[in-house]
């Protein structure tokens, strides 16, 4: 009934989906296994890509060869570039998607993967054969054979739905949860461990008052994610804003006394970025009111996504609460929110390939490791897929470092620090974010995806082609001068400081208060070269221009580092025979098995010193 498979992939999410496309894209025979065909791709809480750090991992996923970015372009219904006042490693692209399109892309695009079969049902288990993983078992009792497996099981691993005082097993509100796996992996030796999340209520837009709501527009000029021809928006929807007051709050805070968050019932630890309505109105009981933001669901649907008010309280209370937030007074509830706990993997138990340190040929992605979010799982996905096919085709493990990707930094910070509360990622946690703003994720990425037979050639003649053309650009600006009768009337009128003498056109890029625009018009000669450029290639030559010295300290330090990652540990050191380690460091070193000296010195609890100490060792 099976052919032997590569790689099967469990679960059809985010995760899931980019695992599959990866590895059969790469040439693998995959296999994916869903519990329900018609939830590929669901997007399970809120219609919307990217974010903050978010929308630069999809800028990321696009230009390995990923599909998310693809994906969200052709399902979007509206565009925003966040942060724009701020400087460029801020700038983050986010989407609101239609959520129906979105799953429907996702499906099309993988039924039109050759190397991709499908198949519906619960997988119970995996077929274990000398600390090797060779298939997995499912529901029915069938066997399916493979040579690596990727569980991408999401929130479903026993999965338990609270609202209220109710609790029942589910790994999304109308679907069942996955039972067997955690159990089994326990038994092998895994540590387990248990989180939790939460979705809003979702409501009928026909019955809301939009008019005494605050209207939250797309961009003027919309962008996208994917560097490949996707269409941009040509009409978008808005979302909307209000917010909560002291009478929903005072309503939530009757509710109190049956919240399974409150009463214990929860075990699991919830997102600290991302927490409950009720959460916030009692860790910040000084605040007045909460922003909510009114969220379309797709361009033909009236279902309205009330992001900002998730939680897990009685749906009679839900309901009277959110009939006092303005706008909301009529409001119909198509169905309440809710959190749900399920299990997860603690992921020190990774190697950065993903691959699980006890069983050979195992990968984890997306929140079973421990993250939350669309985007964190994605990039999971498509790595642990790309690794699968390399391990299996007897190829060299795909690694990206923390100076090349959002990504890199993501699993870096799950294998070496772990996770005990939902994992989210923030630029605040790349000490590189000058070096890896979405502007550039098609340089820094391209030619790795290439390389790994994912990006198109075509894709990589187009960034090579932007790469000249911006260096093209940068030495326009440092050739071509002007004199100061011919600018200082116009650099007058700009409030900018008026010149002396005749100065090449790169120096007024480097003020501050000056933009690519601004200096194209202070010289007609730059004005037709520019022409013919694209705005993409105008905005990389100018960030790399005003951001140069700050790009060049960060390269060092990024140099620097990779010094460390190059200082390689043997497989299997014994770390309990160096007595000047720490006794912290030696639990630590010992538990994780870091592969380098780099990826030592980032262990929480190890310290500069030990690290000092080993480099001596290993120079013996």
């Amino acid at each position: 009934m099976f052919q032997d498979y590569d790689v099967i992939v469990v679960g059809a999410g985010h995760a899931g989906c980019e695992a599959a496309a990866a590895a059969a894209n790469m040439g693998s025979k995959v296999m994916l296994v869903t519990m329900n065909m018609n939830t590929i791709a669901q997007m399970s809480c809120n219609p919307a890509m990217g974010g903050v750090a978010k929308g630069q991992i999809v800028r990321e996923i696009d230009a390995l060869g990923g599909y998310s970015g693809i994906i969200s372009d052709k399902s979007m219904i509206q565009f925003r570039m966040l942060n724009q006042s701020k400087g460029p490693a801020m700038w983050s692209p986010r989407t609101q998607n239609d959520r129906m399109r979105f799953a429907e892309e996702w499906r099309l695009q993988l039924e039109k993967t050759p190397n991709v079969d499908f198949w519906q049902e619960m997988v119970s288990g995996l077929v274990i054969k000398d600390n090797r993983v060779v298939g997995v078992r499912t529901g029915m009792g069938l066997e399916i054979n493979a040579k690596s497996v990727v569980l991408t099981n999401g929130t479903f691993l026993n999965g338990l739905i609270h609202i209220g005082e109710k609790k029942f097993g589910g790994g999304r509100t109308g679907e069942k949860a996955a039972t067997g796996i955690t159990e089994q992996l326990v038994e092998l030796g895994f540590e387990s461990g248990r989180m939790k999340t939460g979705t809003p209520p979702r409501v009928d837009g026909r019955s809301l008052n939009w008019d005494i709501m605050e209207e939250q527009p797309g961009d003027e000029n919309p962008g996208k994610f994917s560097f490949t021809n996707t269409k941009p928006l040509t009409k978008q929807t808005p979302c909307h804003i209000t917010y909560t007051n002291a009478q929903v709050h005072d309503i939530l805070k009757t509710g109190f006394e049956q919240s399974p968050m409150f009463t214990g019932r929860i075990k699991g630890l919830g997102p600290r970025y991302c927490p409950s309505i009720e959460d916030k109105i009692n860790r910040f009981a000084e605040r007045e009111r909460h922003q909510i933001f009114v969220e379309p669901e797709g361009w033909n649907t009236v279902e309205i996504y009330v992001n900002g008010f998730s939680t897990s309280l009685p749906e009679d209370v839900q309901y009277k609460a959110i009939t006092k937030i303005p706008g909301f007074e009529k409001v119909k509830m198509f169905r309440p929110g809710y959190a749900i706990e399920y299990d997860y993997f603690p992921p020190t138990q990774l190697k950065h390939t993903l691959e699980t340190k006890l069983i050979d040929n195992l990968y984890f992605a997306g929140q079973i490791n421990g993250t939350t979010g669309y985007e964190e799982a994605a990039s999971q996905g498509l790595m642990a897929g790309i690794n699968a096919h390399n391990k299996v085709h007897n190829k060299s493990p795909f690694i990206l470092g923390r100076s090349e990707a959002y990504i890199g930094v993501l699993i870096d910070d799950l294998i070496n620090k772990g996770t005990n509360e939902p994992y989210r990622m923030f630029t605040s946690r790349a000490e590189f974010r000058i070096l890896l703003r979405q502007d550039n994720a098609d340089i820094r990425l391209t030619q790795l995806g290439y390389d790994l037979g994912l990006a198109s050639e075509e894709r990589l003649t187009t960034v090579n082609k932007k790469i000249n053309q911006t260096e093209e650009t940068i030495k326009k600006l440092q050739t071509i001068k002007v004199k100061p009768e011919e600018v200082n009337a116009k650099l007058e009128a700009i409030q900018s400081s008026k010149i002396r003498e005749k100065s090449p056109m790169i120096n007024f890029l480097r003020r501050p208060e000056l933009n690519i625009e601004d200096v194209i018009e202070l010289s007609e000669e730059l004005k037709t070269y520019t022409n013919s450029i694209s705005d993409d290639v105008l905005q990389q030559a100018s960030i790399q221009t005003k951001y140069e010295t700050y790009i060049e300290k960060e390269q060092n330090l990024a140099e620097q580092m990779s010094n460390l990652d190059n200082k390689l540990i043997p497989d299997g050191f014994d770390y309990r025979q160096i007595s000047a380690l720490s006794a912290e460091a030696k639990e630590k070193l010992s538990n994780i098995m870091p592969t380098n000296l780099g990826q030592a010195s980032r262990i929480s609890g190890v310290n500069p010193a030990d690290i000092s100490v080993l480099m001596v060792y290993m120079s013996r």
